[in-house]
């Protein structure tokens, strides 16, 4: 992304990123807006758009009784998340600059603060795309299409917290998405098991963004952005609570449909327990609570993933 982009700003460290990420201590002045915008300064919606996936794949080889294809699917679920987290951040980043540039977490960055210019920032988006496209032929035919598919969603979601009071909901179809691709990967169908793993995941992300939105509730209102936290007021923590019970019942569920053993219901129970956590610790006044809380979820997900992936390896 050279030639004609000109070198941008030096820029100090966004306000949510965790302090000494790797992008801050290592990468090039240049480089930095570039990872910054792809959020590999904040790699956690990485995780979080990669955890349904590996559920899947994991949930998928118990079904099967075999691991054969699952190194493989994971290694190209773990690239693929990021690379397309990337590409999800930076069209989001487009459609959002005016917006972002009047919310104090987000003005920092690189499209709102002017680092990096939109027309390079589409290339940007487009070729990070490309390389996701190139993880996904990996996989057979019915899975390439069901990927290709959650592509409208992905577009769209952007645009929701401008149309709709829950615009967290089409969040949950983009970010679970992943539940659905595991099991068509090695099956090349889908079963209901993975439907309501779908299900299930959905409720999580729902969930943990509303956490995540509580951030910028006084800057969302003032500049009229949606959001499920300032839709749910002060029931937020109980309906919070409440999506949280529905995907450990959605999850078990899922794991009951596939055959899983008790590596998996340990895993569940683990998940369960740090959710429970919480919806406890939950405090909606208090931001840096509630971006920790979000950023734990990354820890949740590998808990119920070790208890499915040892189910998986012990058939």
């Amino acid at each position: 992304m050279s030639g004609n982009i000109a070198p941008p700003r030096r820029s100090d460290s966004l306000v949510d990123a965790p302090a000494r990420n790797a992008v801050d201590r290592f990468a090039s002045e240049r480089l930095k807006p570039w990872l910054r915008l792809a959020r590999y300064d904040r790699p956690i919606g990485s995780w979080l758009l990669m955890w349904p996936c590996q559920w899947s794949a994991a949930l998928a080889a118990i079904a099967a009784g075999s691991t054969r294809q699952l190194p493989a699917h994971l290694a190209l679920f773990l690239v693929g998340a990021f690379v397309m987290r990337g590409a999800g951040s930076t069209w989001n980043d487009l459609l959002d600059r005016d917006i972002d540039a009047a919310v104090e977490r987000t003005r920092g960055r690189p499209i709102a603060s002017g680092l990096i210019r939109r027309r390079h920032a589409l290339v940007f988006a487009v070729l990070q795309s490309l390389v996701g496209f190139l993880v996904l032929i990996q996989f057979n035919g019915f899975a390439i299409g069901l990927g290709i598919a959650s592509l409208g969603i992905v577009a769209v979601y952007p645009l929701m917290k401008r149309i709709m009071g829950y615009p967290q909901f089409v969040l949950g179809l983009c970010f679970a998405w992943g539940a659905l691709m595991g099991w068509a990967a090695l099956f090349g169908a889908l079963a209901w098991p993975a439907a309501i793993l779908y299900l299930g995941s959905i409720a999580w992300v729902i969930g943990y963004d509303t956490v995540y939105g509580h951030q910028d509730q006084r800057d969302d209102a003032v500049i009229g952005v949606r959001s499920t936290s300032r839709s749910f007021g002060r029931h937020s923590r109980r309906i919070i609570a409440g999506l949280y019970v529905a995907t450990i019942l959605l999850l078990g569920v899922a794991i009951l449909g596939a055959g899983g053993g008790w590596p998996s219901w340990l895993g569940l129970a683990a998940f369960a327990g740090h959710l429970a956590w919480q919806v406890m610790r939950l405090d909606p006044d208090r931001p840096d609570v509630c971006l920790m809380l979000f950023r734990s979820n990354r820890d949740a997900g590998a808990l119920l993933f070790a208890g499915l992936l040892v189910d998986a390896l012990l058939r």
